[in-house]
């Protein structure tokens, strides 16, 4: 499977190289039939930016398949494993490949199951939770595109490239909105993106990087020219991107669960691409899509092995220390962390810095700068936490017994790491357009680079004088500002309370009960029948009270 998905990979890079040097658009559309004025066909598109994302999947899934063969080597069921893997990204190709809304709904729904099948796999009660609150929150994102699909009848077509203005454009830029952020788990949807930590690994980094949680943004960059017709989509997506990547920020900085940190990381960049598109740079955004699923993903195999080592302990406190004993791996994750600050002439650098000095060019709210800064500093801070506690800090655990890097785990590294190391280079000066410059004074200029050291400085604080006091804000961002309880264990009673009602008057009640019927039949019953057993004297005495009581009257 490794080699197929590379050979694959390799075709889809010079389809896409191909695509875009000529600037071309092929679309191949299979008409199935006519219903009156509406056309139901079947198209496929092969443009720049569809190709170019789907090498990046591929790649990223040849080397998940890859380090899966040391992750999982004793796995029983590892051909089932493998086989549901390769439906998830099967049907994310499919949600790539065709712009129409039905077909693209078949990709959306099999992200959904196959990505519940996948969070389950372990099978215990955890796990279980975990995948329901995912399904239940994907759910929500596939009713509004079936009733986008509905509203877009009287179009006569449902091609993504092709919507004009009809009368329902508001619901139907709402509803698309909405399932773009239940996918991409945008707040108030963001609780089941942790949650799905509950699945194995190598299933992590590929939700994590540039399947699952990517969909909505890239939904979105389809639809972009259709939505931004509604100046209050904007509005909406740059204000819930920007709470969203606070709230992630400011989580995991309170976190101490690995793999936890690495999702809330990932949280933290899907707000920055749903804030790039709202502020209408959809080409940057996916910019910024691509070069973040190369260290994205490079960043949870690291940890996977990291995780592997520790014999399955995932959290922070326990590690330590283990730059000497595998130096490779723990060189590729430094390389990821700092691609993920923005680290100059690093894969993330380009795009993230690009965006930064983009919206500082332009005319914007100061309240929304303000979180967007803020942001930008505490994934520096968390990363540099991360990197301090899992590399370089001593380790207050056991001395685990460590392994040499095998190479198997080394080849599932290489290629991630070369692209995280020069992807964001050779995206943005070989295979896209040049993207214009903004021309900033030097104290703009210079504030991505201000950002990165402050970040750098309160993480290292962080870590020199780390806190164990107990507050309420401390608990509010450990519990992603109460999303958590609120969308696992208020939601849930709320929703059960009229189903319970039902259960015990309708199943439960003296309607379904025999034994409960006859009791109650009974009891009337023997109210009516009981003047009829009276003895004697009682009925001589009631008779004289009737005469006298008739005399009286007389």
């Amino acid at each position: 499977m490794t080699m197929v998905l590379s050979i694959f990979a390799f075709l889809f890079l010079v389809t896409a190289m191909s695509s875009m040097f000529i600037n071309s658009t092929i679309i191949v559309e299979w008409q199935i039939m006519d219903i009156y004025s509406a056309k139901l066909s079947m198209p496929l598109i092969i443009d720049p930016a569809g190709t170019l994302f789907m090498c990046t999947v591929l790649t990223i899934a040849a080397s998940v398949m890859q380090f899966t063969k040391s992750y999982m080597a004793h796995e029983k069921f590892l051909d089932r494993f493998v086989l549901l893997v390769m439906l998830f990204v099967m049907s994310m190709l499919i949600l790539i490949l065709f712009p129409n809304m039905i077909t693209l709904l078949l990709g959306w729904d099999g992200l959904g199951i196959t990505s519940f099948v996948l969070v389950i796999y372990y099978q215990n009660p955890k796990s279980l939770g975990a995948g329901m609150i995912t399904a239940l929150t994907n759910r929500i994102g596939d009713v509004m595109i079936l009733l986008s699909i509905a509203l877009s009848f009287n179009q006569g077509h449902w091609l993504i490239i092709n919507m004009h203005s009809s009368n329902f454009d508001t619901a139907i830029i709402f509803m698309i909105m909405v399932a773009a952020m239940t996918k991409s788990a945008q707040m108030p949807f963001s609780s089941w993106l942790p949650a799905a930590m509950a699945a194995p690994t190598p299933v992590s980094a590929l939700v994590h990087s540039s399947t699952l949680v990517t969909a909505g943004v890239f939904l979105l960059f389809r639809f972009h020219p259709f939505l931004k017709s509604l100046q209050m989509f904007n509005y909406t997506l740059t204000l819930v991107a920007s709470l969203t990547m606070l709230m992630a920020g400011m989580s995991a900085m309170a976190e101490c669960d690995m793999k936890k940190i690495i999702a809330l990381s990932t949280l933290s960049q899907l707000g920055v691409m749903m804030f790039t598109i709202g502020v209408n740079m959809p080409n940057i955004a996916f910019f910024h899509l691509i070069t973040h699923a190369l260290f994205k993903a490079l960043l949870f195999i690291c940890a996977g092995n990291l995780i592997h080592l520790h014999h399955h302990s995932q959290d922070l406190r326990t590690m330590g220390n283990v730059s000497h004993q595998v130096p490779f791996i723990s060189a590729a994750m430094t390389i990821a962390n700092m691609a993920l600050c923005g680290m100059p002439f690093l894969a993330g650098f380009y795009s993230k810095d690009m965006i930064i000095e983009s919206y500082l060019a332009s005319q914007t709210n100061f309240l929304i700068i303000l979180m967007f800064m803020t942001a930008t500093i505490l994934t520096t801070a968390y990363s540099t936490r991360f990197t301090a506690y899992v590399l370089i800090g001593p380790t207050f655990s056991p001395a685990p017994q460590y392994t040499e890097e095998h190479l198997s785990q080394i080849k599932s590294l290489m290629i991630l790491t070369l692209g995280a190391l020069m992807g964001g280079s050779a995206i943005n000066w070989a295979l896209m357009a040049p993207l214009k410059e903004p021309i900033l004074p030097l104290h703009l200029k210079t504030m991505p680079l201000l950002m990165l050291m402050a970040g750098v400085a309160i993480g290292t604080m962080m870590c020199v004088s780390s806190s164990k006091a107990f507050s309420l804000f401390t608990s509010m961002n450990a519990l992603m500002w109460f999303l958590t309880p609120i969308s696992c264990h208020s939601s849930i009673p709320i929703s059960m309370y009229n189903p319970y009602f039902q259960l015990k008057i309708t199943d439960q009640g003296w309607n379904e009960s025999p034994q409960l019927l006859f009791n109650f039949v009974k009891s009337k019953s023997m109210g009516l029948t009981l003047p009829q057993f009276n003895p004697t004297t009682n009925q001589i005495m009631s008779a004289t009270l009737i005469l006298l009581s008739a005399s009286y009257m007389l």
